[in-house]
């Protein structure tokens, strides 16, 4: 019995040199699970808020654009307020031009109504 109890202990070193690498492998292990898990993450972490950005543009636009567009269509085409809002839409570019400087030698583009 004594043999048998030598023989398991007889090089300790090696026991701990095992101990050792196997809690390496470990340590390894789980740095690499860890480093899979944090791509992970970011991958839907990344995809949610594409989602999100891409969700509140799209409410956001279609908020205003509609409700413009619904009353720009409601309004007749031929009359004092569209002509009043035509030349103030021009007296503000022009406003806005004198301001920053810009050569106001050039027309610019005739506003129509269709």
């Amino acid at each position: 019995m004594t043999e048998t109890n030598a023989e398991m202990h007889a090089d300790p070193i090696a026991e701990v040199n095992s101990t050792l690498d196997t809690i390496g492998r470990a340590a390894r292990d789980g740095a690499a699970d860890a480093r899979e898990m944090a791509n992970r993450v970011w991958a839907n972490t990344s995809l949610f808020l594409c989602r999100f950005v891409y969700t509140t543009s799209y409410t956001i636009s279609y908020g205003v654009v509609f409700p413009a567009t619904l009353i720009a269509r409601s309004v007749p085409k031929d009359n004092a307020a569209v002509r009043g809002l035509i030349d103030g839409a021009r007296a503000a570019t022009d406003k806005v031009h004198e301001m920053r400087g810009l050569d106001l030698t050039s027309s610019p583009p005739a506003l129509t109504v269709h």
